[in-house]
């Protein structure tokens, strides 16, 4: 077995951390948290704790008493479970692999039959694809920041795809088609972390592992979604010609084919033509209502996210008023996440459009704030694009 170089306690510390999506100094917040007041003014300053959580998960120094009670608290597990524990295996793989790590989400035979499936490719079966479903399924949402999914899903791909070569036939494609799924989130939260070069990359990758399943169902699936990558400028043409191919490469279920005719219709508002963006975008609205099963691929394609994309079309044709009765009536009363700092985006831009200045510029300033949060680099790039008098925008464009 491969062996590593520091103590098994630290290695879960660090996988721990890793699989809650905390930096060290989020965990360093997370252990002030839940500390009482007297022994929160043990703990060092901020900068020192974050250097001394490294330490720790580098062996070079373990948590006194009192520093592992905190740190049993912020991951909710018992100092058996962190310090001792009797899975060194399971430790040692999601340390070696950085596939996440999350106490209580599979029995311990699932986390050492994965262990030994990673180890031994042959050895992969349905549990096996199960187990890497499930962790999509944990780590696919909007309130998660995009650059921390990327960090996090990475790693998983890389677990899948290692069993490309020598898993069975069935359980191959199976894999396959997690790999394309998997790269497809990969590529939109590299959209929403502001990295077209990296979107388009893992789109390519979702649409190859697709078609090497031979699903022309999931091909079609990642081109539709292809066509989202690009939102604001330069090839409104090429978003048309992704979303016709995405229904001509096979007879879409109601709720792709609404997606394909969003993304259209984008395509449509981008060059300026309504009268074919109006129509596509009611041929999505029918899409929506019509019955009939749905593949579970990871898309929102609500009536809610159809009614904001419709929106923004029209923020692109110039129709800010028409947009800004519908934004209104979806604005997001939900918890911060990036996808509701981009609506927020839109309805400032909206707004600024319609002349709106004082309600753009308060618009604006909280979807700034709420898009620095969850690290919506789009809505930031939204929020560039919103041309107020300088007297009115100072303290809040200038930032961006």
């Amino acid at each position: 077995m491969v062996e590593i170089d520091v103590p098994m306690w630290a290695a879960r510390l660090r996988a721990l951390r890793r699989g809650r999506l905390w930096s060290r100094q989020e965990l360093g917040k997370r252990l002030a948290d839940v500390a009482d007041d007297a022994t929160r003014e043990r703990l060092p300053a901020p900068e020192t704790l974050t250097w001394t959580i490294q330490l720790w998960e580098a062996g070079e120094r373990r948590p006194d008493e009192w520093q592992a009670e905190l740190l049993c608290r912020a991951f909710d597990v018992d100092e058996e479970e962190l310090f001792v524990g009797d899975a060194a295996g399971t430790t040692l793989w999601h340390y070696l692999t950085g596939i996440p790590l999350v106490p209580g989400m599979f029995t311990p035979d699932d986390e050492e039959r994965t262990g030994r499936a990673i180890e031994t490719p042959k050895r992969a079966d349905e549990a096996t694809v199960s187990y890497f479903k499930a962790i999509l399924d944990a780590y696919t949402r909007t309130d998660l920041r995009p650059a921390d999914v990327i960090h996090l899903l990475r790693p998983v791909f890389s677990g899948i795809e290692e069993f490309h070569r020598d898993a069975s036939s069935l359980v191959r494609r199976a894999l396959l088609l997690l790999a394309a799924e998997n790269a497809e989130l990969i590529s939109r939260m590299h959209h929403e972390a502001g990295d077209p070069g990296g979107a388009l990359a893992w789109s390519d990758e979702a649409i190859r592992d697709a078609r090497e399943a031979a699903d022309t169902l999931l091909e079609a699936y990642a081109l539709a979604q292809r066509g989202g990558l690009s939102d604001t400028a330069g090839t409104p043409g090429q978003l048309v010609d992704l979303a016709v191919a995405a229904r001509e490469r096979v007879s879409l279920p109601p709720l792709m084919d609404a997606l394909s005719r969003h993304h259209e219709a984008q395509g449509y508002a981008l060059a300026g033509d309504l009268d074919m963006c109006r129509r596509r975008l009611d041929e999505s609205a029918q899409s929506l209502a019509e019955p009939g099963y749905d593949p579970h691929y990871r898309f929102d394609c609500s009536t809610g996210a159809h009614n904001t994309l419709c929106a923004g079309c029209l923020v692109d044709l110039g129709q800010a008023r028409s947009a800004i009765e519908i934004l209104e009536h979806e604005s997001p009363q939900a918890p911060s996440s990036y996808a509701a700092a981009y609506v927020m985006a839109r309805m400032a831009h909206a707004y600024a459009d319609a002349h709106e200045r004082e309600q753009s510029a308060e618009t604006a300033r909280q979807a700034l704030a709420m898009a620095r949060q969850t690290g919506a680099v789009r809505a930031l790039r939204e929020l560039a694009r919103i041309h107020l008098p300088r007297q009115r925008a100072r303290g809040t464009y200038a930032t961006l």
